[in-house]
């Protein structure tokens, strides 16, 4: 017998979970939502906002963006490998879901671009304290009070364990185990799966994905987020697919230091690998996306970016070239600070040399090849990179001591993908037909990337968050009404 009953239940309560739960409750449905912590919100209280396509931002700030276009750009970002339908449906969605949010009291600053090269889909949640991290936190307090207005039991500290089903496969409910370790059990006619991926697991993420969390991977490890949303709907027999990193870029520790020091060295300045030689066209290194990968790929998992006195001095006197909207500020006057600061407190990824050879020593570069390097480099500066063919303006030549280097390692938000879905957000089973009853949303489920975040329509994790959260609400209720 069961303990609780009630229509739909959804497991863990970040912005996926969240969108879903007000999304039922909106269509009508009897919610109870599981949150394993004391706290709801998950990795949105860490994000600044939503994807959105042809919002009225974009349409007022001349932005443009379409679903065409949008789509088109994604299709061929991931050579097709993903599902065409759930994107279509997810961008289609995103415009409405802004006001949807508006609704809510959830204000926006507007639509930005992450980067230079990317566009401009990121709907920043207006604050008061100005754009920066933790924005989204703002929605999430939205959605929660929403969902308590439309009646939505939250049971806090109450983790969901497994979905039972009957013997047509149906979901009928969840067991889950409350804060003092006893198990409970709620019957319901539809359960959604919207734990936030593994990020938070490091056996989780080795066996998943090969890297190993500290050593060569630092991704964001969210509280909680440790794979129970996957393991739960493989336990239930949904369709395994891969564990990914959701990739970007971390300059080891230097995020701990005043923001000059990683807004410098995250310029287009020289990249070398252990081996002393160049990687890639550093112009690149603003998609962290795509430097990740290139640190995946390298000896020991690691890159450096290396800037002389002359360069930094060049920073300080007329700002950096390139910024984001994480690092915005192009002031980086307190670089020499900076690196003070890393030098008092035993900064593991930044180093500072009188000469490229101590530099090398220091990062275990090889020291001839990184000589070579830098000759062929300063070369180029004069004339035209012929080995990456970066652009004139981002050349600089290195021939000014103290020399600075950060380490430069794969990291990420956390795991993505796992669980198989359609455009209905329904659980597949190794038949790739739906589950009955069973739906998943955010990061459990965003298999939509392959083998590379798409950053150039930033925004896109909390927007699939929130879209298939409300994707899963709508077709759960519909779901129990086809079946009633």
């Amino acid at each position: 017998m069961a303990d609780f009953e009630t229509q739909v239940v959804v497991i863990a309560g970040g912005p996926a979970g969240l969108s879903a739960a007000v999304q039922a409750a909106e269509d009508g449905a009897e919610v109870i939502l599981l949150e394993k912590n004391a706290a709801v919100g998950g990795a949105a209280n860490m994000g600044m906002g939503p994807l959105a396509i042809g919002s009225k931002y974009q349409q007022r700030q001349m932005i443009d963006i379409t679903v065409e276009k949008a789509l088109n750009m994604f299709m061929e970002y991931t050579h097709y490998n993903v599902n065409g339908r759930l994107v279509k449906r997810y961008f289609e969605q995103s415009a409405e879901t802004i006001e949807w949010l508006e609704d809510m009291g959830v204000e926006f600053e507007g639509a930005y671009k992450y980067f230079t090269k990317s566009e401009a889909t990121w709907h920043i949640v207006k604050t008061d304290q100005g754009i920066g991290p933790r924005a989204a936190s703002f929605m999430n307090k939205a959605l929660y009070a929403r969902a308590q207005e439309l009646g939505v039991t939250f049971m806090l500290e109450t983790a969901g364990k497994k979905i039972l089903q009957d013997e047509d496969g149906k979901v009928c409910g969840v067991v889950a185990m409350d804060k003092d370790g006893k198990e409970i059990t709620i019957a319901c006619k539809a359960a959604i799966l919207a734990c936030g991926g593994g990020g938070a697991n490091p056996e989780f993420i080795k066996e998943q994905t090969g890297y190993t969390f500290g050593v060569d991977m630092f991704n964001f490890a969210i509280p909680g987020n440790v794979g129970d949303g996957i393991r739960m709907a493989w336990e239930a027999g949904g369709h395994k697919v891969p564990v990914r990193i959701e990739a970007a870029a971390n300059f080891e520790g230097i995020d701990e230091l005043p923001q000059s020091v990683p807004n410098v060295l995250m310029q287009p300045n020289l990249l070398v690998d252990k081996h002393g030689k160049r990687v890639m066209d550093e112009e690149q290194m603003q998609n962290t996306t795509y430097l990740s990968n290139a640190c995946s790929h390298a000896k020991g998992r690691v890159l450096y970016s290396i800037v002389d006195t002359s360069i930094v001095k060049y920073y300080m006197r007329n700002g950096v070239d390139e910024i984001s909207m994480v690092r915005f500020d192009p002031d980086v006057s307190d670089f020499t600070e900076g690196v003070r600061i890393a030098e008092e407190t035993g900064n593991k990824g930044l180093f500072k040399a009188d000469s490229l050879e101590e530099l090398a020593e220091k990062c275990g570069i090889d020291v001839d090849n990184l000589l070579e390097t830098v000759d062929n480099y300063n070369d180029y500066c004069d004339g035209y990179d012929e080995e990456f063919f970066k652009r004139k303006k981002y050349l600089r030549p290195l021939t000014k001591a103290p020399y600075y280097a950060a380490a430069v390692r794969p990291g990420g938000y956390g795991t993505v993908g796992g669980i198989d879905i359609n455009e209905n957000c329904e659980v597949l089973n190794n038949d790739l037909d739906p589950i009955p009853g069973l739906y998943a949303a955010g990061a459990d489920a965003c298999n939509i990337y392959d083998d590379s975040y798409m950053f150039l329509l930033p925004g896109n994790s909390m927007g699939f968050a929130v879209n298939t959260g409300r994707i899963a609400g709508m077709q759960a209720v519909e779901y129990m009404d086809e079946e009633d």
